[in-house]
């Protein structure tokens, strides 16, 4: 790095996170999109860098990159993530790198939409330690992660893998030619073990409707024990309290008519009915995967539930 990158790399490392994506607009000339957020001790630098709306880089992650760094809409790179490299690293929509995960970018890294590496992955696009003048072997290679990809916890992708889309790499397996897609792969090295749709389910209006439910029994429990939240009721609709304010949870099923909710108290809706809303500000749609604009304490917590428990990753709406 020259002179005037290392400084900011160094101010965007001890700046506040509120003050990071300004720093990089105005510095780096930066394109950085809506509800971005880059936390304690993270920074980011590249040639040219690109993070899409509602994204966030973690606390303590450091992104150092020669080349290009584009990250799409609503991905997230976890805490204690090291990325470094001569090139770029490229990350599509509602992607996920977890936390301890380290990415070298000697060739550039592609990572696709809806994809995820979990806790601990590495990926590593040049393999060099022995003399290559003694006669050891040198690897240069680009990898590439496709669309709709779970790389489970300690994966390791070599120089030159790559995974098609819509494919599954079971823990601790170790990738290092080309993966199909719809795939699961597992082992050192990685083989098909068998097809993805082995793990896909079809879901009916009905089965939606069942999955609401059991999903929200979940999070009533986790916010009884656990939670900021304090749960008043669980029937008919569970109640639960934020500060003063008390809060509906109600589902509107794709099998039944539209359940009578208390209009003493704010609602949120889990929508399992396609093209329907509800008169409340406060809701979240299973059916297409957006969310309402407005927010309340129990609504995000919801949200955020629904991502780390569920995978299920909302949209907001546009006004």
């Amino acid at each position: 790095m020259n002179l005037y990158r290392t400084i900011i790399f160094i101010v965007l490392f001890i700046a506040p996170p509120a003050a990071k994506p300004a720093i990089l607009r105005i510095c780096c000339g930066a394109q950085i999109g809506r509800g971005v957020s880059i936390g304690w001790f993270a920074t980011v630098m590249g040639r040219h860098i690109s993070i899409g709306d509602y994204s966030a880089i973690r606390a303590l992650t450091v992104i150092n990159c020669g080349g290009d760094i584009s990250i799409g809409r609503y991905s997230i790179i976890s805490s204690f993530t090291l990325v470094y490299g001569a090139d770029g690293l490229r990350i599509g929509d509602h992607s996920y790198i977890g936390p301890q995960s380290l990415i070298n970018t000697e060739e550039e890294v592609r990572i696709g939409h809806w994809s995820a590496l979990g806790a601990r992955c590495m990926v590593y696009t040049h393999g060099s330690f022995l003399p290559y003048t003694e006669g050891y072997w040198v690897r240069f290679a680009p990898v590439v992660v496709g669309n709709r990809v779970w790389c489970a916890a300690g994966v390791f992708l070599h120089p030159g893998a790559t995974v098609g889309d819509n494919s599954f790499v079971n823990s601790r397996s170790v990738v290092s030619g080309e993966i199909p897609p719809n795939s699961i792969v597992e082992g050192n090295p990685a083989r098909v073990v068998n097809a993805m749709s082995r793990m896909q389910r079809a879901i009916t209006p009905r089965r939606l409707d069942a999955i609401a439910g059991q999903m929200v029994r979940h999070f009533v429990t986790l916010a009884a024990a656990h939670g900021d939240l304090r749960v008043l009721a669980e029937q008919p609709h569970p109640l639960v309290q934020s500060g003063r304010q008390i809060y509906q949870l109600a589902i509107a099923p794709a099998t039944s008519d539209v359940p009578a909710v208390d209009p003493a108290h704010p609602t949120i809706w889990l929508i399992c009915r396609r093209d329907w809303r509800p008169p409340s500000d406060l809701w979240l749609d299973l059916t297409a995967n957006r969310r309402s604009a407005h927010h309340a304490a129990p609504l995000d917590a919801l949200c955020t539930f629904l991502q780390r428990y569920y995978g299920i990753q909302l949209e907001y709406e546009e006004r």
